[in-house]
């Protein structure tokens, strides 16, 4: 940030650390409350809408691949605009808002109340409309954020799932969950070579965004911060659904994002998916990946050294200081982008 005033989006993306911190020992010590509520129910319904929604797929896949739930992402219209009845008994509702006053969500989470399910809700806002709303609120302890891209509220938002999966009997260590700030930390301190890569993506219209399994929900937050502050064609993509067609755009005026754990599952396709990407002459920019992923990218960011289930918390930096990078470098405003405000209505 040589010569220039540091942006709210920047200073906000070096404060996650704190965040995580005070957000994890508020609410740890409240994981019990989330086991009361859920010990009549059998599924998990995420109600979110932007960047929420995209915090609400990482619970989907936390919850579902170690506690054993069956978690899915509501459509909130169901409620709002089509006025039906669900039969939710059985069900804890999740509503995801940063700021808790979107009306469209608190108005769904109502809807799912009185449709026979139990609430939790995961905001910012600590005397919001959602968390007064809720059975039980969990308040993240982001402070206030003033750029319109979500940062640390988003980190904060992921840090809140992974302490509900926790509660809904996953067998996760808690302690792991305690040391991801230090690694963001530590990834902030050395987050890798940004400048040729912005220089590169400076002159490209549209990217392909994509990860699978845990590392999907990094991937769309990322491919939805390069659209909100740069403007880009972003497509966040898993890469399953990215190899049934859409691959077909990565050329070379259009380069691919891949994110992947250093471990997992889905390791070995991101790799695989990477060498096909470059072998067709275009560019793949890794993040995360270890030093299989950076082996056959164009030119890789270093990911966090986290556990797959935590790997989205850290994922997501990197990608956040290449936006925010890329943004001044366009000569955008990544704090006040077009049209967009911090609280979205939906009508």
């Amino acid at each position: 940030m040589s010569g220039q005033q540091a942006t709210y989006m920047r200073t906000e993306i070096g404060q996650q650390p704190a965040a995580l911190r005070a957000t994890i020992a508020a609410l740890l010590p409240r994981a019990a409350e989330a086991t009361v509520l859920a010990r009549d129910t059998r599924q998990v319904l995420f109600i979110a809408r932007g960047t929420s929604d995209n915090a609400a797929v990482y619970g989907s896949y936390v919850i579902q691949a170690y506690a054993g739930r069956l978690a899915t992402l509501a459509s909130p219209s169901i409620a709002t605009a089509y006025r039906s009845r669900v039969d939710l008994s059985g069900v804890l509702a999740v509503a995801l808002s940063q700021s808790g006053k979107t009306e469209e969500i608190v108005e769904t989470m109502a809807w799912a109340s009185d449709c026979g399910a139990a609430t939790l809700a995961i905001t910012n806002g600590a005397a919001s409309p959602l968390a007064e709303t809720a059975d039980v609120a969990f308040v993240t302890q982001a402070g206030t954020e003033r750029a319109v891209p979500a940062t640390k509220t988003f980190t904060t938002q992921l840090a809140a799932l992974a302490v509900l999966a926790i509660g809904l009997g996953a067998d996760l260590d808690p302690g792991e969950l305690r040391q991801a700030p230090d690694e963001i930390e530590s990834l902030l301190a050395g987050p890798g070579d940004l400048d040729p890569i912005v220089t590169e993506l400076a002159g490209d219209h549209g990217v392909v965004v994509s990860g699978r399994g845990l590392a999907y929900a990094a991937a769309l937050e990322l491919a939805l911060k390069l659209k909100e502050a740069c403007y880009l064609h972003a497509m966040g993509l898993s890469y399953a659904d990215l190899l049934h067609g859409p691959i077909a755009v990565v050329d070379a005026q259009t380069p691919a994002i891949l994110l992947a754990a250093d471990s997992g599952p889905t390791l070995r396709g991101t790799v695989e998916l990477a060498a096909r990407v470059t072998g067709a002459g275009a560019r793949a920019y890794g993040i995360g990946g270890g030093d299989l992923l950076a082996a056959v990218c164009t030119r890789a960011l270093p990911g966090p050294r986290l556990p797959e289930w935590l790997a989205p918390l850290g994922l997501i930096v990197p990608g956040q200081l290449l936006t925010e990078a890329l943004s001044r470098r366009l000569g955008l405003d990544p704090d006040h982008p077009r049209g967009l405000s911090k609280v979205t209505q939906t009508a």
